[in-house]
């Protein structure tokens, strides 16, 4: 087994583990890693397909309780179940409308280490422009979450179809501009993650089956089990972090980053 490849796929397995729920957009971390790396071919498309997997598994394992709970009150008919399992239902719809419309022209056209460094930049600025101007939240529980809220979330995810935006970025900074509390929107971000990773997951493999190949599945391994162990580390951390801190910090990484992978890019 190649030794390069082996550290590359880990290093690409935890910048997906922990990214992937940081408002910083793994999509843009991992177009950006893939270039500077060099990391290209062998194991190919079903790398990136499997180590999303290993994010969604961790995030799905950390809120286990939550979702047995909803699944249980929903066969119940118990209307909070109920009404949170619609919100994330309605929240997913938009995307999965236009991630399907879009698909081939968001894979062939947006996915450039170009537009991922200006799309940080610019999410770094509407980060802090949120942060700064947001109202006194009056939503501090993922249950109180109402249908139209869900729909606005759901609208802003549409945004991080542009690699570089970030999916938690914008479903979080969404919630923000709603009156949602920090906590509480990142958690609404990372239950609405699952259908729509899931959902993304599977349009891909669909889209991309003849193509698939499972040579290197030592190296796909590892790559899930890095970006697994990662989110597992991250998730928990983050929504205690931003609790006490907002996301400033975030804003700030964004811009530092857009601006390093922009002067890389130009001085190629």
């Amino acid at each position: 087994m190649d030794l390069t490849l082996i550290w590359k796929a880990l290093l690409i397995g935890v910048v997906e583990g922990l990214t992937e729920f940081l408002p910083v957009s793994s999509t843009g971390h991992i177009i950006l890693a893939e270039e500077l790396l060099d990391f290209q071919g062998p194991p190919g498309k079903v790398f990136e397909i499997v180590i999303q997997l290993g994010a969604i598994l961790a995030v799905c394992l950390l809120y286990r309780a939550k979702i047995w709970a909803t699944a249980m009150g929903v066969l119940e008919r118990d209307r909070q179940a109920t009404r949170f399992a619609l919100a994330i239902l309605v929240a997913f719809l938009p995307a999965a409308i236009v991630g399907v419309a879009a698909h081939k022209y968001i894979k062939s056209v947006l996915f450039s280490p170009w537009v991922v460094a200006i799309s940080l930049i610019v999410g770094g600025v509407a980060i802090l422009v949120i942060e700064r101007f947001a109202q006194r939240p009056r939503i501090k529980s993922v249950d109180d979450i109402g249908l139209k809220t869900a729909l606005y979330i759901g609208l802003c995810q549409c945004v991080a179809m542009i690699p570089g935006v970030s999916r938690s970025g914008a479903t979080i900074m969404g919630a923000r501009i709603f009156r949602v509390d920090r906590a509480t929107a990142a958690e609404f971000s990372f239950f609405l993650a699952m259908p729509t990773m899931l959902g993304a997951t599977v349009y891909d493999l669909y889209k991309n089956w003849s193509s698939l190949s499972w040579d290197h599945g030592g190296v796909i391994a590892l790559g899930f089990v890095a970006a697994f162990v990662a989110a597992i580390l991250v998730v928990r951390a983050f929504v205690h972090f931003i609790s006490r801190h907002g996301f400033t910090v975030f804003a700030w990484y964004r811009i530092a980053v857009g601006a390093l992978a922009l002067t890389l890019l130009l001085m190629h």
